[in-house]
């Protein structure tokens, strides 16, 4: 076994992510004045754009996306007496403290907010370090051809067939480590396609107000659906890339394409103003009073990821209101008023709905025996408070459902109003449900997909729509 140092790269090949895009990220997030500054800082050199965001950012080093496979390997070479060195274009203060977290490797060469320790100036301070050839070097990208000239043996991690073949023609590949793939599957999850049944919501106001034979309207919604839920993926994505270690923290938010590293930051940085632009010009398209409504859910929800989702109760009467604003948007879509009694009923059934997400991941914390949320202003013994106020705000909504049934409106929209009725032991079950399985801790980090998961969830949605349909046309015979 050779005894030549092996110099491992950071980003990308390390750990699945860069950290001067997640550096630049939590700046955006926690100062987004000092991101008008990158421009400044840049002028300077990338090595100073790197150490001031160093210097005016936090990160944890244990919850980084490490490449376990190249982890382990790195271990077995560390047992047979390899010296490791990990040697970056990171700054110096962050790759230390990876270091010391790991504890494998035996020095640390980083950028100094000075030199820039990448591509050639990597290759030349290692040549000079070690002697040409007196070193192996574990990479992943183009910049690293440079260095692999100068290498004895390459190790290409993350890499493609083409890189590991270019790489072969400067010295010998003793190993490569594939990059996991990235499939129609993954960019589902980038979008948050499943999320995008929430937006069916746009379709409410139609059905409340009984009117369904208009072909121009069902293609306006449709338009208005698909707009919208092209912003809610601008959305999302924005928020992944703002929330990234909250969701390393949790164990099932750790495998989002972000959070896990599958998926590069750049590329969700990119990806959303352009879902965003096509958002918009379908709205236009759309018609009515859709366009403002839209814009207005875009602000409320990047206000929501920038920072009232840490504020403990306003982030729950945000997301009631994010559900509500669907509903909103597409009556404005359609040229629709909207009654009191429908607003009333979405604000209390999305506010019990919101708690229930929250109570859920409170729930996860308390048997992962943390005392605090992540990102959130709740403690995990506010649980059964959370659970209390979720419970009343269903039950609220079911009030407002009963109330609804004895209104003017009903004899006017429903042949049979007797049977709807039937509607308010449905939506008692379904609240009743809902929070059992949440106290349960069967609860999905998301309630409304739980609900078009769960069994129980979908045969209460069936007669409640049956006993509104019996109402409407009355009984057959």
């Amino acid at each position: 076994m050779s005894l030549h140092p092996l110099v491992v790269d950071l980003d990308g090949t390390l750990i699945h992510t860069d950290m001067l895009h997640e550096s630049a990220l939590r700046a955006l997030r926690d100062n987004p004045f000092d991101t008008l500054r990158i421009p400044f800082w840049l002028l300077k050199g990338k090595a100073s754009l790197k150490k001031n965001l160093a210097d005016r950012t936090d990160f944890d080093a244990t919850s980084l996306p490490y490449n376990q496979d190249l982890l382990d390997w790195l271990k077995q070479q560390r047992a047979h007496g390899r010296k490791l060195i990990l040697c970056t274009a990171s700054d110096h203060s962050i790759a230390t403290a990876i270091a010391e977290h790991l504890g494998i490797f035996d020095e640390v060469m980083a950028s100094d907010g000075a030199t820039n320790l990448a591509g050639k100036h990597k290759a030349e301070t290692l040549e000079e370090r070690f002697g040409h050839a007196g070193f192996d070097y574990v990479g992943n990208s183009r910049a690293d051809l440079a260095v692999w000239q100068c290498a004895r043996r390459a190790v290409v991690v993350n890499g493609s067939a083409n890189l590991a073949r270019k790489a072969g023609g400067y010295c010998e590949v003793t190993h490569v480590l594939p990059s996991p793939g990235r499939g129609f599957t993954t960019w589902c999850r980038v979008l948050r396609v499943h999320q995008w049944m929430k937006n069916l919501l746009l379709f409410i106001p139609l059905f409340a107000a009984h009117q369904f034979t208009s072909p121009d309207t069902w293609l306006t919604l449709f338009l208005a659906f698909i707009s919208f839920s092209l912003c809610a993926s601008a959305v999302y994505i924005a928020n992944d890339l703002l929330d990234l270690e909250s969701d390393r923290q949790h164990p099932r938010k750790c495998k989002r394409p972000f959070a896990s590293g599958l998926v590069p930051a750049w590329i969700g940085v990119a990806l959303a103003p352009l879902l965003l632009l096509a958002s918009l010009t379908l709205a236009q398209h759309a018609g009515g009073d859709f366009l403002p409504w839209l814009l207005f859910y875009f602000v409320v929800t990047c206000g929501y990821s920038w920072g009232l989702k840490r504020i403990i109760l306003v982030d729950c009467l945000i997301l009631a209101m994010l559900y509500t604003l669907r509903i909103v948007a597409g009556a404005a879509a359609a040229g629709m008023g909207l009654s009191f009694w429908l607003l009333a009923f979405s604000v209390f059934l999305f506010l019990s709905l919101a708690f229930v997400k929250r109570y859920a991941e409170l729930e996860v914390q308390l048997l992962n025996g943390k005392q605090k949320t992540h990102g959130r202003g709740y403690y995990s013994s506010d649980a059964p408070l959370v659970q209390t106020l979720g419970i009343a705000s269903g039950y609220a909504a079911v009030l407002v459902l009963a109330l609804y049934l004895n209104s003017d409106a009903v004899v006017k929209l429903y042949r049979a109003p007797e049977f709807v009725w039937g509607a308010v032991p449905v939506m008692l079950f379904w609240v009743s449900w809902m929070w059992m399985r949440a106290h349960r801790g069967e609860m999905h980090d998301d309630p409304l997909v739980f609900a078009v998961k769960d069994k129980a969830s979908l045969l209460a949605g069936i007669v409640f729509a049956g006993v509104l349909a019996i109402g409407t046309v009355g009984w057959p015979w």
